[in-house]
């Protein structure tokens, strides 16, 4: 049978010694300052001889407390270490960096779906409109990159899939708009997003042949503030259905013209992450159910056109 003194006892001791206070040891082992107390004298009661000198409410070790201090705190470096091995590390938070946009209008309402399904995984989100480098920025685990593909060695990059760029408005504003030549051009309030890749000018030459040097209309630096200023009347959007489609499924917003002007289709957002990461299995699952996402949501859009008669694209059907 072992001779060992109280293991709560030891504990206590060895917590005072080594952070020098009877205070700092009582909010480690989350105790009161008088139970720290208490477990030291019934040590010192034990073994016979005092550990600590006692002197105006101060406490320094005796020659035997710091020799039994040398010696537990090996014991309780070698206890810690084998208990180390036996459990697994504690999984790290995948890290998501997306742009504002994309975080609260596509990925935002969908995690719930993933986390559920994967609650073995925690998400910290971060966002921001700046450009990201994952071989610098190793906090970020996964970057969903908004206009263009990074730049770098050492990374897996696949295109999301390519978006509807519409010329949204209110249905009244669309109703009173009988055709876009130069006169509207400068009569209508045409809205721009200072981040997009995808301008004006690339709409109207699609679809009019005109190319006004510029559209006079309130800019803003989130796709997400300017589908706003487009629901509440202040003038046309030129924005991806990604971030618009429920706006636009509840009718607040629909495509100017009717079907007679022709969307933009464009890959805007790209999935990154480091090929030396392409093996963890939260990556793994993360990017498939973002890749899954976005068959689901193509399908589902097909299906809505096919009822729809397929009217108010005016453009091709893109390939997933």
């Amino acid at each position: 049978m072992r001779r060992i003194p109280s293991f709560p006892a030891m504990r206590a001791f060895e917590a005072a010694a080594r952070l020098g206070s009877f205070a700092r040891a009582s909010k480690e082992l989350h105790l009161t300052p008088s139970a720290v107390s208490h477990q030291v004298r019934a040590l010192e009661h034990q073994l016979g001889r005092p550990l600590f000198h006692r002197v105006n409410r101060g406490a320094t070790l005796t020659l035997e407390g710091e020799r039994l201090l040398v010696s537990l705190s090996g014991a309780f470096d070698a206890i810690e270490a084998a208990c180390a091995e036996l459990n697994p590390p504690a999984a790290s938070p995948l890290a998501v960096h997306c742009t504002p946009s994309f975080a609260s209008r596509w990925l935002g309402p969908r995690l719930p779906t993933f986390m559920a399904d994967n609650p073995a995984i925690g998400i910290r989100l971060s966002s921001s409109a700046e450009a990201v480098d994952l071989g610098r920025q190793l906090e970020i685990d996964v970057l969903i990159a908004y206009g263009r593909p990074p730049l770098g060695a050492g990374l897996q990059i696949i295109p999301l899939a390519a978006e509807e760029i519409a010329a949204l408005c209110t249905p009244d504003l669309a109703r009173s708009i009988s055709a876009i030549d130069a006169a509207a051009i400068e009569r209508l309030v045409w809205l721009n997003s200072s981040y997009s890749p995808v301008r004006w000018a690339d709409w109207f030459a699609l679809n009019t042949g005109l190319n006004p040097k510029a559209c006079i209309g309130p800019t803003f630096d989130r796709g997400s503030l300017v589908i706003s200023a487009a629901v509440q009347g202040l003038g046309i959007a030129l924005e991806s259905l990604r971030f618009a489609q429920d706006e636009v499924g509840s009718g607040h917003l629909v495509r100017l013209g009717a079907g007679e002007y022709r969307s933009i289709y464009r890959t805007l957002h790209f999935l990154c992450y480091r090929e030396r990461d392409r093996t963890l299995a939260k990556i793994r699952k993360f990017c498939r159910w973002i890749l899954g996402e976005e068959v689901a949501i193509h399908e589902t859009g097909r299906f809505l056109d096919a009822q729809d008669g397929g009217r108010g694209h005016g453009g091709p059907e893109p390939q997933p």
